[in-house]
């Protein structure tokens, strides 16, 4: 069997003068990406993907340092286009997320449907599957968000943000089987 790790990047440095696709990891983002590398569960990694935005580029290349190989950008695992309001403060942010969620159809506030969002996500997944080797684990490091999308329709489940991941800081995992795309384990942190 071999294992899909989705990983989604940890703390960030927020910056509201920044475009938030730019915001780097923070030093305890960082410190959690290097102690998730030596994790057993990342052992048989033989292949990565990961968003072209910074946060989750730099999460990727921590565990790339470690594992010895090269992350490959998919555009279309970025997280969903938020630019219509840009930076929003924390309890905005979890509000119009809230509702970003509840209503997929629409768009909240500008930002990209999350029908819409999902599918491009969908899409991107199975592209990467389909350039990794058919030998090793593969690890695809993205957004909370992203992942949300994702869970939701592997569990073939509506769109809901009860699928997101648990806490406020990301840094967060899960797997499936890459053949059958059955889950093989919820989310955990990264250092589990």
């Amino acid at each position: 069997m071999t294992a899909v790790h989705f990983i989604t990047h940890p703390e960030v440095v927020i910056d509201p003068a920044v475009p938030v696709p730019e915001w780097p990891l923070s030093a305890v983002g960082a410190r959690r990406m290097r102690l998730a590398a030596g994790r057993p569960w990342l052992a048989g990694v033989r292949s990565m993907f990961v968003s072209a935005e910074r946060k989750a580029a730099d999460a990727a290349g921590l565990l790339a340092e470690t594992l010895g190989i090269s992350p490959v950008v998919i555009e279309g695992l970025g997280e969903n286009d938020r630019s219509a309001t840009g930076y929003l403060p924390k309890a905005e942010f979890e509000a119009v997320a809230d509702e970003f969620f509840a209503r997929p159809e629409d768009s909240v506030r500008g930002w990209e449907r999350a029908v819409d969002a999902q599918r491009r996500i969908v899409g991107a997944v199975e592209r990467a599957l389909s350039l990794a080797p058919s030998a090793g684990d593969v690890a695809i490091v993205s957004h909370g968000g992203v992942g949300a999308l994702l869970l939701c329709h592997l569990e073939a489940m509506p769109i809901s943000r009860s699928a997101d991941q648990p806490g406020g800081g990301g840094g967060h995992a899960y797997a499936f089987d890459r053949v059958s795309r059955r889950l093989l384990s919820g989310w955990r942190r990264i250092e589990d």
